[in-house]
C-alpha cells in the first residue's frame, strides 16, 4: 500500500466512527422527526405532490436539489438560482420550502418552486417524482442531497418497514433516480450528482436492515457508501446517453446547526461543501461515475469497486422499491 492510500484508509476509518456526528442534511434529530429532508426538523404536516406549476420555465436550466430546505442544500439552491437557474426545492418544512423560494424570487434572478416530499415514506418519493414529470418539461441536474443522521443508537425504521438511513439516504434517492430518468435523458446533457460522504460501512446483505449489530455509524456509514455503488452502476448503464453521474464527500463538519448541536467544532464551512457539489454540476472537467473528496477526485471504500456486490445491491434495490427490472 502506497502512503497515500495508507493515509486515505486511516481517514476512511476514522470517519467512519465519526459518522456517528456526520450529517451532510440533517443530524441530530429523534426517529420521529427524522422522516426525511428531508426531514427538516420544523414539524409540518408533508404534503406529498404540489399544485401544476403555472409558470414556463425557459431558457433556464431546471435543477431539483433534494433536502434544499437548510444547510448545504439551502446553500446550493441560492447558488444555483443566482446562476439564473430554475430550483425546485424539496423539503418536508412547508414553513422553510417557501421561504427559500420567497428569498430567490425576491433576489430577481433565478426561479424555485417549492415541493415537499417525506423520504420515510416510498410513496412520497413516488408523488414527488409524478408531480415533477407533470410539472416540467425538463430536467437537466438531480442533486440527491436529502439525508439524515439519528441519534442516539437506536433502530429507527420508515413507514416501509426498513432501516430509516437505508431508505432516506440511499434507497429514496435511488427510486426518485430512476423515476426521473426518462426525463433526465430527454433534457441531456444532463447531470446526476450524489451527496455522499467519505463515512463507509461495509454492506452485508444478510444483514442490510441492521436488525443485529445496530450502530447509527454503521447505519449512516453503509448508507452513504450504498450511494456511492449506485453512481458507479447508474454511470456504467448510462454510458454514451449524454448523462453523467457522479458522488462526492463534500466536506467534514460543516458549520451546521445540527452539527454544532452535537458538540461538535466545525471543521469547514457550508460554502466548502457547496463549492464542490457546485464544481459537480458545473464542472468542465467532470466525468462520470467518479466520487470526489470536496474538489477531489478520490477513492471510496473498497467495497464500491465490486461489481458483483454493485450488482447485488441494484437488484435489492429494486426489489425493496417495488421497481420491475428494467434498463438502466
Amino acid at each position: 500500500m502506497t502512503r497515500s492510500a495508507s493515509r486515505q484508509t486511516r481517514r476512511m476509518g476514522e470517519l467512519a466512527v465519526l459518522g456517528a456526528v456526520v450529517c451532510v442534511g440533517v443530524c441530530g434529530v429523534t426517529s420521529s422527526e427524522a422522516r426525511a429532508q428531508g426531514a427538516t426538523t420544523g414539524g409540518e404536516e408533508t404534503m406529498p405532490a404540489a399544485e401544476p406549476s403555472t409558470e414556463v420555465v425557459r431558457d433556464a436550466r431546471v435543477v431539483l436539489v433534494t433536502g434544499s430546505t437548510g444547510g448545504l442544500g439551502r446553500e446550493v439552491a441560492l447558488r444555483l438560482a443566482a446562476e439564473g437557474d430554475h430550483v425546485i426545492v424539496h423539503g418536508r418544512s412547508r414553513e422553510r420550502g417557501e421561504s427559500l423560494v420567497r428569498d430567490i424570487e425576491a433576489s430577481g434572478v433565478g426561479s424555485a418552486r417549492f415541493y415537499p416530499a417525506d423520504f420515510g415514506s416510498l410513496d412520497n418519493v413516488r408523488s414527488l417524482a409524478e408531480a415533477i414529470r407533470r410539472d416540467y418539461d425538463r430536467l437537466d441536474v438531480l442533486v440527491n442531497n436529502a439525508g439524515i443522521l439519528v441519534s442516539p443508537d437506536r433502530r429507527p425504521v420508515s413507514e416501509d418497514g426498513y432501516e430509516l438511513h437505508f431508505q432516506v439516504n440511499y434507497l429514496a434517492g435511488f427510486l426518485l433516480t430512476r423515476l426521473l430518468l426518462p426525463l433526465l435523458e430527454e433534457s441531456a446533457p444532463a447531470r446526476v450528482v450524489n451527496v455522499s460522504s467519505i463515512a463507509a460501512a461495509p454492506l452485508d446483505f444478510d444483514n442490510l436492515m441492521l436488525e443485529e449489530g445496530y450502530s447509527t455509524g454503521r447505519a449512516y456509514g453503509q448508507s452513504k457508501l450504498a450511494q456511492v455503488m449506485f453512481t458507479i452502476s447508474l454511470a456504467g448503464r448510462l454510458e454514451g446517453t449524454g448523462l453523467t453521474v457522479n458522488a462526492l464527500h463534500p466536506a467534514t463538519f460543516m458549520d451546521t446547526d445540527m452539527v454544532r448541536a452535537f458538540g461538535v467544532t466545525p471543521r469547514s464551512t457550508v460554502d466548502e461543501g457547496a463549492d464542490a457539489v457546485m464544481h459537480l454540476i458545473d464542472g468542465h472537467d467532470v466525468g462520470s461515475g467518479e466520487y470526489y473528496d470536496g474538489l477531489e477526485r478520490s477513492r471510496a471504500a473498497a467495497q464500491a469497486y465490486d461489481a458483483d456486490v454493485r450488482a447485488r445491491l441494484w437488484a435489492v434495490s429494486e426489489e425493496l422499491t417495488g421497481l420491475e427490472a428494467r434498463e438502466p
